[in-house]
């Protein structure tokens, strides 16, 4: 396994994080603690979820994920070995079942942060994440900015990052990152923290694999200059980016069947035709599809580790052998090829 610096906390973590958001939902307690044992015995020390969880939300079992991943800290008592991170829940259409208050204001930031310490039967959370922007920005299947003459937001940042401050210094949160963010955010959240001397952002946890390079566009270079890593999720596209896609060996219970009407991004026709083609590349040099698409993005010098999830043990064997992987230059060219032809087709 391979360890990268996390922005400025010094920590060392695993350039594969271990990703939570199906406990509850796909994978029941025991599977839950299965992968969970098996990610640390090899190396992972990265774990994320957050206070909505598992996904798809509902009500039914909001919070899920954490409560789980609680029982698990609290049976196997080995809190110091892995970095743990969790996230509020910023405003959301159907997800008022969460809080009647969702948003980053003083007190739904201290409510949510105390609920998930409770859940997660832990004294800290290292990471505490803002999940989504308040405002209206940075949309599933939008690839720029629209603007909304509607909008209602008004601009809290110093609230939201006061409260994180304050929270770091009571020692409930260690650092703190965004989600979802687009580069404006993060340039706000920036001068909002120098301005009052707060704690900075360490992390942005963004969309990022071969069907989605927006990243690239700005927020890369900003995060390279401010020392932001990168938290990549859906790097394998909810499966898409995967061999069982391609080679007929997709279930009814595989994510993009399942729930085919939640992420329709990746069932786009380019997103289909581009996925195939990385599958035909992958397929060349002896790889399968998932290990050569996680494999690129554990290399970009952005990333400070990779978000994966699995529903099953030998997906999460797979994925969390490609930590130590490395693509030879002659793919990473034929790569780009196919990004030029058909360029972020899942945004």
């Amino acid at each position: 396994m391979k360890y990268k610096k996390l922005g400025n906390t010094g920590w060392d973590v695993s350039v594969i994080c271990l990703g939570t958001m199906t406990y509850g939902e796909q994978n029941t307690q025991e599977e839950a603690f299965e992968q969970l044992d098996y990610a640390i015995e090899q190396g992972v020390n990265f774990i994320d979820t957050a206070e909505m969880y598992s996904v798809p939300g509902r009500k039914e079992t909001t919070g899920s994920t954490e409560i789980i991943l609680g029982n698990w800290i609290k049976a196997r008592q080995n809190r110091d070995q892995y970095y743990l991170a969790t996230k509020v829940t910023g405003p959301s259409a159907g997800l008022s079942y969460i809080s009647d208050n969702l948003g980053f204001s003083k007190d739904r930031i201290i409510e949510a942060a105390e609920k998930s310490l409770r859940k997660l039967h832990t004294d800290y959370i290292d990471l505490y994440q803002l999940h989504w922007p308040e405002r209206n920005s940075n949309f599933f299947s939008t690839r720029g900015y629209v603007h909304d003459e509607n909008e209602k937001w008004q601009d809290n940042f110093e609230e939201a990052l006061q409260t994180l401050d304050m929270l770091k210094k009571q020692g409930k949160i260690r650092a703190w990152g965004l989600s979802n963010e687009a580069p404006w955010g993060v340039m706000r959240t920036r001068e909002v923290s120098i301005k009052n001397d707060y704690s900075m952002p360490v992390s942005i946890q963004n969309a990022y694999g071969l069907l989605n390079r927006l990243y690239e566009i700005g927020l890369a270079e900003i995060g390279m200059r401010s020392n932001i890593g990168l938290l990549a999720y859906s790097p394998l596209g909810f499966g898409r980016l995967t061999d069982k896609y391609h080679n007929g060996l997709a279930q009814a219970s595989d994510r993009l069947v399942e729930y085919k009407n939640y992420f329709t991004r990746y069932d786009k026709d380019n997103s289909v035709k581009a996925a195939k083609l990385y599958y035909e590349l992958a397929q060349k040099h002896n790889m399968s599809l998932a290990q050569m698409a996680l494999a690129f993005v554990n290399d970009r010098p952005f990333v400070a580790s990779t978000i994966i999830g699995a529903t099953k043990m030998h997906q999460l064997k797979e994925n969390i052998a490609t930590g130590s992987m490395a693509l030879s230059d002659e793919v990473l060219r034929e790569i780009e090829k196919i990004h030029e032809s058909i360029p972020n087709p899942a945004p």
